[in-house]
């Protein structure tokens, strides 16, 4: 009699854990399939027209955000020339995908912008379909708020982006001929922010990465070859920077950057 009682008391007892086994197995694999759930590789969008990026992305419960804006002589204005993260990147659902698009080859002549008002400068910076960058000040001589120096230069050819960065007159002493404004690096990669300080005349001397162990910084590269087609926005992008866009820098200066992915 004692012994049956006994023999009941383990049997509810291994009835109970294997209830309770069963419970969080139950309650693991819920917790799985919900996570999982969530979770989307990153599409190709790489070459689509804006729209039908903006279709792949929120099928997959993604976001779309329109980051830069570059030109590129291979891939058609319109169309995704870069994006972050990564195609075949897991992430989950509502993660904004960064892209930017081409704006296909140059076809706007950089306007030669010395000597005119931040206003008149402006004017003619917009009415060209270009975007007004950075607006820097510096002690110079001469008349107050007039263009003494600007970014890109007037005529120039392979620009990358169509913005054009300002560095304005104070009623100061100047302080040094070769100033000008600092451009903004923000969305290149590493190589790409290399060659565009290079080919103003600064130097980057460090850049950190977010993500991977130190990165070093890249030999000089000739900022003639240097377009955004040919570098690859798979190994992170510039997010800060040191000197900040607009400031006034000369040649010569460092420059530091931080990467990420």
């Amino acid at each position: 009699m004692r012994i049956s009682r006994i023999n009941r008391f383990f049997n509810i007892v291994l009835g109970a854990l294997a209830m309770l086994v069963v419970a969080l197995l139950s309650a693991f694999i819920t917790m799985r399939l919900a996570i999982h759930g969530r979770e989307v590789k990153v599409p190709n969008l790489t070459g689509l027209t804006l729209a039908d990026a903006s279709k792949r992305t929120r099928s997959l419960g993604l976001r779309l955000t329109l980051e830069n804006r570059f030109y590129s002589p291979n891939t058609p204005p319109g169309h995704v020339l870069a994006q972050s993260p990564a195609p075949g990147v897991t992430v989950r659902r509502e993660w904004a995908v960064r892209i930017t698009e081409s704006l296909g080859a140059q076809q706007v002549a950089i306007p030669d912008l010395l000597g005119q008002s931040e206003r008149t400068a402006s004017i003619n910076v917009r009415r060209l379909g270009l975007e007004l960058g950075a607006v820097a000040h510096v002690a110079a001589p001469g008349d107050p708020g007039v263009v003494i120096a600007q970014t890109p230069s007037p005529n120039a050819a392979g620009v990358d982006r169509p913005r054009v960065s300002l560095l304005l007159s104070e009623p100061e002493e100047s302080e040094s001929p070769d100033a000008f404004v600092m451009p903004s690096l923000a969305g290149l990669t590493l190589a790409g922010a290399a060659a565009r300080a290079t080919a103003i005349g600064l130097h980057i001397v460090s850049a950190e990465d977010l993500n991977l162990p130190p990165t070093p910084t890249p030999a000089p590269t000739d900022a003639a070859t240097a377009t955004p087609a040919s570098q690859s926005f798979s190994v992170g992008t510039v997010v800060a920077q040191t000197p900040l866009a607009g400031h006034r820098v000369v040649k010569g200066d460092a420059v530091h950057i931080t990467l990420t992915n």
